[in-house]
């Protein structure tokens, strides 16, 4: 490939300058080199760098979280893990009742317990359609007046609306998906406080201290009780309320997903049954990382020598958090996982309905923790491919860019051995000052000698300069 220089001569009106000489214009290239490599050095292509070995332990990890998941986990009130779970929820909601002044001693029941937390912080909203008002004009019962009440529900509207409730003394239900409100709800409640800020603080207190008196069912619950809808599915009783507040008539899609979900919830499907199905997806996560870690602690005490081990170098192969190989194993695991659990519910879903398909079981079966942790992995893979395209195309230019200036510096340096640059300089001096321009042109035909311009194309003398110029103005 040949390489060419252009140094740009310049008519001042008065004389000629070149715009800059072959030491300086190197001096320049090699600045705007530095600067592509920095560019090319600041473009990271995240790949992962997973071999068979750790495909297979991540697909081991999430088969054995399946199995978990089928046998252990299985649907509410007939799951082991749930049972250990609704125990730890019951103990919670013990140990928060003494923090609150509960004194009923070590062996007091949790019915107690519950009892007095509904006491301590009472709120207007809890109509439970057993004899009042809510059994006979909104449909409610002890079943489902957890679900129906907005402010019985883990999420920020329901915050919202508990303290509305409280504010106004009203109850908010999503009932037969129609937003019904009930005024005066409770003539006996008082919220508590001197002024806007106080009322508000206890308002919040009152409704996260309510929360937790019925996490575990309420202090009249026969057996394991109706505790607070699972924040996942709760959402739908929002998104109704959101519309009929804006006059929007809720989709059929709306109306069968909030039914759907009011029935999953009469199936036990509670926040404490959502944190039993956390189990085997935490314990995925656990055992990926912690796989991903021991394999490279091995391999790090096998290549590297006593002497130069050293903690943070050890620390920088193994820890099993913000690298794009440990994600991909993550991803392979909990698609494992959610592949057995879905193929689980699926079948169940089928033998359940005898030959059709019974999407309550279905839903009751799967795990939507690991779906959505799934979604999450899915998400980043995404993401760090579209990042890498990026990336790829902007190396790809700044790596040719940077090829034709590393061209352009070779092509400087074969000039500057050629001739010195002094020389040229003079040459510039002469052909910027000599009147005559004779000895100048003179000077410029042994440059271009130098430059191994083809004897037939060097105009030898003035006269021949001259004569070349008035031919082509012609």
């Amino acid at each position: 490939m040949g390489n060419a220089v252009l140094l740009n001569l310049v008519d001042t009106g008065t004389g000629f300058n070149f715009s800059s000489s072959i030491e300086s214009e190197l001096t320049k290239s090699h600045f705007e080199l530095d600067e592509l490599n920095e560019t090319t050095d600041s473009f990271n292509i995240i790949q992962p760098d997973c071999d068979r070995l750790d495909y297979g332990l991540a697909i081991s990890s999430g088969a054995l979280c399946g199995i978990i998941d089928i046998f252990l986990i299985g649907k509410p009130e007939k799951s082991p893990l749930g049972d250990i779970t609704d125990k730890w929820f019951e103990n919670r909601t013990k140990d928060f009742a003494k923090l609150s002044g509960w004194n009923d001693g070590k062996n007091g029941s949790t019915s107690s317990a519950i009892r007095f937390l509904e006491t301590k912080f009472k709120i207007p909203y809890d109509q439970r359609g057993a004899g009042d008002a809510g059994q006979f004009i909104f449909g409610l019962n002890p079943t489902n007046h957890h679900f129906k009440s907005l402010a019985h529900n883990p999420t920020l509207l329901g915050l919202f609306f508990s303290i509305l409730d409280q504010f106004t003394n009203q109850s908010h239900f999503v009932t037969e998906n129609k937003l019904i409100v009930l005024q005066r709800a409770d003539d006996g409640f008082e919220l508590r406080g001197a002024d806007v800020i106080s009322k508000l603080f206890s308002a919040f207190v009152n409704w996260f201290g309510h929360i937790i008196s019925d996490i575990s069912g309420s202090s009249t619950s026969k057996g394991r009780g109706m505790g607070i809808p699972s924040p996942l599915w709760s959402w739908t009783n929002d998104i109704i309320a959101i519309k009929r507040k804006l006059n929007i008539k809720p989709s059929e899609f709306d109306k069968f997903v909030n039914d759907l979900s009011l029935k999953i919830f009469n199936q036990g499907y509670d926040i404490r049954f959502q944190a039993t199905q956390t189990i085997p997806v935490m314990i995925n996560e656990l055992v990926t990382r912690l796989f991903y870690s021991v394999r490279r602690l091995v391999k790090y005490f096998a290549d590297t020598e006593k002497k130069q081990r050293n903690f943070e170098e050890l620390w920088k192969q193994c820890e099993p958090f913000s690298n794009p190989t440990v994600k991909r194993m993550l991803t392979v695991a909990h698609g494992t996982f959610c592949l057995i659990d879905i193929g689980d519910a699926t079948v169940r879903g089928f033998i359940a309905a005898s030959g059709s398909f019974n999407i309550l079981e279905f839903i009751l079966r799967v795990n939507i923790v690991g779906v959505g942790r799934f979604t999450i992995s899915l998400y980043g893979e995404v993401k760090r491919e579209i990042c890498n395209s990026k990336n790829e195309k902007l190396l790809f230019d700044s790596t040719r860019e940077k090829e034709l200036v590393e061209y352009y510096i070779e092509g400087l340096k074969m000039l500057s051995v050629a001739y010195d640059d002094k020389q040229l300089m003079l040459f510039i001096h002469g052909f910027s000052n000599s009147y005559t321009y004779r000895e100048t042109f003179n000077a410029s035909v042994e440059l271009a000698s130098k430059r191994h311009v083809p004897r037939e194309k060097i105009l030898q003398s003035k006269a021949e300069g001259d004569a070349y110029f008035r031919r082509n103005n012609k």
